[in-house]
């Protein structure tokens, strides 16, 4: 059905958490301060990862592109946000938007698909370790960190596509921090019907589908630490673990959570704080789960920062 007001689109207004103005400046101070705190986390996990030989390893490579990818994440949305707080103006342009949200699915995929291709590392490690070296080979390292940005580029620009199909009508008003799917679907005046079959088709595909290999990893896993006799043996190779699954936990809990409560709910406005869970918080507190918890990491952080060889 086409609508009598639609219009040609230059603009949107990203609507934010409050419109009111003592609040921005509360905002803009714990925004920054969390993209500051993200930026120098991963930076630091990159960084160490490289200098340090003894990182050189294929859990650290994949390690370093999440955090690169976690540090994309929050460039995403972060300093648009921030630029608009400061110059009380929130705007953003329709190409800016859909840009936005291409880019932001491009890396949020990424981070899915490491998340299984470390789960599928640990799984060699403990279940294969004789033949982890030969396994996890530099190739196939490359080849599967190559092939998870070349899936998520894919779906990112479909995702596109279908936001190009749609019509919207003034206002054109996201209660939102930064330009997401679910939003601009809800502002659509077009039949959206067969886009949200398609939308929520590919997100349970390819989040289900890499779900359900860090399942099938993670259960080979168990099985393989059950058998282990010392004590010692098992707490050393379930701890080699522990990082990813918080990370993973982290990073599935909130992303469904987020998607189920806005779907079911109907509420556009309730997802914006939720989405800071997925987009700002899980980036920012990534490394400092794996850096905690790693001595190795640890180590290479601290002859880093020294600037010792």
């Amino acid at each position: 059905m086409e609508p009598g007001n639609q219009t040609r689109i230059l603009e949107f207004l990203l609507l934010g958490f409050s419109q009111e103005p003592e609040l921005q400046p509360f905002f803009f101070g714990l925004f920054l301060s969390m993209y500051l705190v993200t930026l120098t986390g991963n930076l630091l996990i990159i960084l160490a990862t490289i200098s340090d030989a003894h990182l050189h390893m294929p859990m650290y490579f994949f390690l370093s592109n999440l955090s690169f990818a976690d540090i994309c994440i929050s460039s995403t949305a972060i300093p648009k946000m921030l630029r608009n707080v400061q110059m009380k103006r929130k705007v953003i342009s329709y190409s800016g938007c859909l840009t936005q949200m291409s880019i932001f699915f491009l890396f949020a995929a990424v981070e899915d698909f490491l998340l299984t291709v470390m789960a599928y590392d640990r799984y060699v490690a403990i279940c294969n370790p004789l033949h982890y070296m030969v396994t996890m080979n530099p190739r196939l390292c490359v080849l599967l960190v190559l092939g998870s940005w070349i899936i998520s580029a894919l779906y990112a620009l479909f995702q596109n596509l279908l936001v190009l199909q749609l019509s919207f009508c003034a206002p054109f008003e996201i209660p939102h921090f930064f330009c997401e799917l679910n939003q601009m679907v809800q502002l659509a005046c077009s039949d959206t019907f067969l886009i949200d079959t398609v939308m929520y088709f590919l997100a349970g595909l390819l989040g289900g589908g890499p779900f359900m290999g860090i399942i099938f990893s993670y259960s080979k896993v168990v099985s393989s630490i059950r058998v282990i006799s010392s004590a010692q043996g098992k707490y050393k190779a379930f701890s080699t673990c522990a990082s990813h699954l918080m990370v993973v936990s982290l990073f599935y809990c909130t992303s469904i959570g987020v998607y189920i409560s806005s779907f079911s709910m109907h509420n556009a406005h309730a997802s914006a704080p939720a989405s800071v869970m997925y987009s700002v918080l899980i980036p920012m507190l990534n490394p400092f789960i794996y850096s905690l918890r790693n001595k190795d990491i640890k180590r290479a952080l601290k002859k880093f920062l020294s600037g010792k060889p």
